[in-house]
C-alpha cells in the first residue's frame, strides 16, 4: 500500500529551486530512507510531508490530499522529529513524553489514566522507562534520541518522519537508534521516513530507498538497487566500491 503519493512536487525559495518535479510513491509499513549529498533536498522533502513548508504539485497521505487533513487529525496520524530538537530545559523524561498526548486532548484537556498508560507503554517500547524521572538534558545523545522517539510513540502516530536522527551520534548509539527505528516499524506496524547521510546505514536498516540529487529523484527502490558502484557514483558523484561481507551484507567504500 502507498503511504505518500507524490506528484510533480516543486519547492521554490527566492532565487533557487529546492525540489523539482518530484513524483514517487512512499510505501506503507516500511522504513524509507531519504539519502543524497548535502543540499540535495532530503530535509526539504521531509518538511513538505510534515506540512512544515508549502510546495507546488500534489501530495496525498493515506489517500487524502495533505490540504484536506486538519491539524489535529494529521498530528494523530503522523509525528515529525526535526534535525534539531526543541530545548527541554528543566523537563523530566515523563513530562516530555506527556507532550505527545497533546493531539488527543488539546492544551486544556485533562491528562488522565489512559494518557498515563500510553506514556508508560511508550517508555517501555523504547527502553527509556528507567529514565522517567531524569532530566532530559542530563541524558546522553543516544538516550535523548530514544526519549524523543518515545514521545512520538506516546503520540500514537502510525507514521514517523525523522530528519537525520543519528547525525550527532557515535557509531554505537547510531546503530542502537536505527535498530529501534526498525523495530518500531516492523514489530509495531508503523511507517517510517528517515533522512540519512550514511549510505551503509541506509542500506542496512531501510526497506526502501529514495535518493535525491540536485532536487530531483535519482533512484527509488530497494537497497540492493542502490548498492551498486555505478548507482552510487550517479547519486554521490564519487567513485565507490561495493564489498560483500561474510554475512552477505554489502558495504560501500570510496574507490
Amino acid at each position: 500500500m502507498t503511504l505518500f503519493d507524490i506528484q510533480d512536487l516543486t519547492v521554490d525559495v527566492p532565487g533557487r529551486r529546492l525540489l523539482e518535479g518530484i513524483s514517487l510513491a512512499v510505501p506503507q509499513g516500511k522504513v524509507t530512507g531519504l539519502i543524497g549529498h548535502n543540499g540535495s533536498g532530503k530535509s526539504t522533502l521531509l518538511k513538505v510531508l510534515a506540512r512544515q513548508i508549502e510546495a507546488g504539485g500534489r501530495v496525498d497521505f493515506e489517500g487524502r490530499a495533505l490540504a484536506d487533513w486538519n491539524a489535529r487529525d494529521y498530528a494523530r496520524r503522523l509525528a515529525f522529529l526535526p534535525q534539531t530538537t526543541p530545548p527541554a530545559e528543566g523537563m523530566l523524561v515523563r513530562e516530555l513524553l506527556a507532550l505527545g498526548r497533546y493531539p488527543w486532548h488539546g492544551a486544556l484537556g485533562r491528562f488522565g489514566p489512559d494518557d498515563e498508560a500510553t506514556v508508560a507503554r511508550a517508555m517501555e517500547e523504547c527502553g527509556v522507562a528507567r529514565f522517567a524521572d531524569r532530566l532530559v538534558d542530563t541524558l546522553s545523545g543516544g538516550e535523548r534520541q530514544r526519549v524523543w522517539l518515545a514521545m512520538m510513540v506516546a503520540q500514537q502516530a502510525s507514521t514517523l518522519l525523522l530528519d537525520e536522527p543519528i547525525s550527532a551520534l557515535d557509531i554505537a548509539h547510531a546503530v542502537e537508534v536505527m535498530r529501534l527505528v526498525r523495530r518500531m516499524c516492523h514489530d509495531e506496524g508503523r511507517s517510517v521516513v528517515v533522512v540519512l547521510h550514511e549510505v551503509n546505514m541506509a542500506a542496512q536498516f531501510c526497506d526502501h530507498i529514495v535518493a535525491l540529487k540536485q532536487g530531483q529523484v535519482a533512484l527509488e527502490g530497494p537497497p540492493s538497487d542502490l548498492m551498486q558502484a555505478a548507482r552510487l557514483e550517479e547519486v554521490y558523484s564519487v567513485k565507490m566500491e561495493v564489498l560483500r561481507r561474510a554475512d552477505g551484507q554489502t558495504v560501500a567504500v570510496p574507490a
